[in-house]
């Protein structure tokens, strides 16, 4: 996922000087290699008075581009406005980074105060009407213009902008645009920092040896780990993190402890209490619904699939009711599958969510003769990333160099230099792999800085990976599960396309795409992660270095569909309810979850599966840029699918040509063109929904 998280709306930079007598290193050029942020330099009271100082150096250049009283061409307006400033973007992306990854309390309050007023102040510019009408009139000259591609594409960009940002409303809407965008600012960050604090509250603390029957020694392992670190050795502290509570899913016999486990998940936000999410959440739907009226469109969907590759609710619609009933069907099966095995074992109750994981698991291990904890020794986290690594140099001839020198955030924090196959620079990595109370949950990819040119030059871009994967011990390494290592690939997938980007302007640059084409470039990785000869390379067992047996790899080929009813089924099912909130065309009134139950008794979710997010803790849509947008994952799984046929066809899964063409036509071209004509010049044809359906075996 692309989690970039700028408090932001729509990225704009400018340039800041200092109001104190030592100027804080925020305000002034970092002189750290290759312009990495200075990050022991920067205090927490540093961030506000850059922000301010920001804004108000950004108003006078807005100003001051309006204010030109030549003709407004792309130059003196819409590339003006491009490079409006250089550092408030700097400081915000930093800001928004740390938010995300080094939280604290001193932070949440700098964001309750400066969210709103970013959201203010870029409202400021996209209701500017002086400068919009010179905006305009470059774009209805725009074809009796000699512009280049990508220019073409900047001022389209722009113009839409503005347009969606309330430019053609009246002076009585565009106050209530502004209104509503900062209630909203401020209502996004309040549901994001309850449900961190929700993740954080709950451990389930375990004092009997009895009580982790069943669970795998590097578990327990992990849960001592945690025990100790909170002061209670002796004991085993289980939390809601993935690394801790999937494998519990998996492998404890307790089924109260399960139980307990998997509501404490599936009731985040749902208290009644300070950390409560469906009065925010509701009021979120409502301001979306009253903002896509101002800007006439009958819902908030429409306004957002308006820009899209799906440009339709019902296309969304289509795509997810293509698949649902395979799924469905799929999944009934899986049940049956772990209902006999639940009765044989001598059960007498019926299969229910929390079960789910522990049998799925059984079954596995029985059909397939295979469970995750045979696989983890082989899945090393730095041999994981180094595997994934080898396959950006076999496809792109690119390389990663440790670099020591380069200043980090946190003592997880690694830094890597990616250089070109010519030995020339590309950019800078960072990989925060592990959890911690200050960090957010999932993955994601983000830029310190993107890529661009600068009067000729290129600007090279400075990304993050950031991950929640199972820590390592003082006996053993991070293994990781499968999962994990499918989500490492996917977000390396992320920074490659922020990477490789070749983009003049920073508003088109790497991941800068339709929101159901950015995850394209991560998901077509995830392709690479279990092919026999990839698994070959980096596989290998952390104890005795011996390389994943044939044996293995081939129970992995054969159990490549497992559970995939329930995959696809709890996604989709997250994907019907996100389009459902935000479908609607007038504003809600009741409670959230009855919403919740009537959207999945609409589509006949099985009561085995609960969606793969609940309303009151789905952060993609109610915190984070996915609302109405959860299902690009599906369209992009339909892209990369068949992108990856691209490299099959060749009978070589790293055949340099076709890498290039990925390279080029996708990887290189960011927001440049409109994303279908990026992926038929690659391509070259629309792509076909089969490969998916083999993929996941639901043909």
């Amino acid at each position: 996922m692309t989690r970039p998280r700028s408090l932001i709306l729509f990225a704009m930079t400018l340039s800041l000087t200092s109001c104190t007598p030592e100027p804080s290193p925020l305000l002034t050029e970092w002189d750290t290699p290759y312009g990495v942020p200075p990050f022991s330099r920067i205090s927490i009271d540093q961030y506000q008075p850059a922000f301010e100082e920001g804004m108000r150096r950004q108003r006078h250049e807005i100003d001051s581009i309006a204010a030109i009283t030549s003709p407004p061409t792309v130059a003196n307006t819409v590339e003006a406005l491009d490079r409006s400033g250089a550092l408030l973007t700097r400081v915000d992306r930093l800001f928004s980074a740390m938010l995300s990854s080094m939280n604290s309390d001193s932070m949440q309050a700098i964001a309750e105060v400066v969210l709103p007023r970013l959201s203010e102040h870029n409202d400021a510019i996209l209701l500017n009407a002086l400068l919009f009408e010179r905006i305009r009139a470059v774009y209805e000259q725009r074809d009796s213009l000699a512009l280049d591609p990508e220019q073409r594409r900047l001022l389209w960009q722009w113009y839409t902008r503005f347009v969606r940002g309330g430019a053609l409303l009246g002076e009585a809407e565009k106050a209530r645009m502004t209104a509503i965008n900062g209630e909203l600012a401020s209502l996004t960050l309040k549901f994001s920092n309850n449900i961190l604090a929700e993740n954080n509250r709950f451990t389930l603390v375990l004092d009997s040896p009895e009580d982790l029957a069943g669970l795998p020694d590097p578990v327990i392992a992990a849960a001592a780990a945690e025990a100790a670190e909170r002061a209670m050795e002796g004991r085993w502290v289980f939390t809601l993190q993935k690394p801790s509570l999937i494998p519990f899913l998996q492998y404890a016999d307790r089924r109260d402890l399960r139980k307990q486990m998997f509501t404490a998940y599936i009731e985040r936000g749902n208290h009644s209490d300070s950390l409560d999410t469906k009065q925010i959440l509701a009021r979120i739907v409502n301001l979306r619904i009253e903002r896509a009226h101002l800007l006439g469109f009958p819902t908030h969907a429409a306004f957002v699939l308006d820009e899209t590759m799906a440009k339709t609710p019902e296309a969304v619609y289509t795509l997810l009711r293509r698949i649902w009933p395979a799924a469905q069907r799929r999944a009934r099966r899986e049940v049956v599958d772990m209902q006999k095995m639940i009765v044989r074992d001598g059960g007498t109750f019926e299969l229910e969510p929390w079960d789910w994981w522990y049998y799925a698991e059984k079954v596995k291990n029985e059909r397939f003769d295979l469970d995750e904890e045979m696989l983890r020794p082989y899945f090393e986290l730095d041999k994981v990333r180094n595997g994934v690594f080898d396959v950006a140099t076999r496809l792109y001839g690119i390389t990663f160099v440790p670099r020591a020198d380069i200043p980090v955030y946190h003592e997880d924090v690694e830094a890597f230099e990616v250089r070109d196959e010519d030995g020339s620079h590309i950019g800078i990595l960072f990989v925060d792999y592990f959890p911690r109370a200050s960090k957010s949950g999932g993955a994601w990819m983000g830029a310190f800085r993107k890529q661009y040119r600068l009067d000729g030059k290129n600007v090279s871009p400075v990304i993050y990976n950031v991950g929640n994967f199972t820590k390592p011990t003082a006996e053993q390494p991070s293994l990781l599960r499968v999962e994990e290592v499918e989500t490492l690939f996917h977000e390396f997938g992320h920074a490659l396309h922020g990477l490789l980007s070749q983009c003049t302007y920073q508003t088109l640059s790497g991941t800068d795409v339709a929101r159901d084409f950015v995850e394209l470039p991560s998901q077509i990785m995830e392709n690479w992660a279990f092919e026999p000869e990839v698994l070959r390379s980096y596989a290998r067992h952390y104890q005795t270095g011996e390389p994943i047996p044939d044996a293995l790899i081939e129970k992995i080929k054969r159990s490549d569909t497992f559970n995939q009813g329930f995959k696809t089924t709890e996604y989709l099912a997250a994907s019907f309810l996100d389009m459902d909130w935000h479908t609607l065309d007038a504003p809600f009134e009741g409670d959230p979850l009855a919403f919740e139950m009537r959207s999945m008794n609409g589509i006949g979710l099985i009561r085995e599966i609960v969606p793969r997010y609940r309303t009151t803790y789905f952060s993609h849509i109610f915190s984070w840029e996915y609302s109405a947008g959860y299902y690009s994952y599906l369209w992009a799984e339909v892209l990369d699918a068949d992108a990856f046929e691209a490299f099959k066809e060749t009978g070589d899964i790293f055949d340099r040509a076709t890498a290039r063409a990925f390279r080029e036509e996708i990887l290189a071209r960011g927001g440049t063109d409109e994303a279908m004509t990026l992926y038929r010049n690659f391509r070259g044809k629309e792509p076909s929904i089969e490969p998916l359906l083999r993929r996941r075996g639901l043909e």
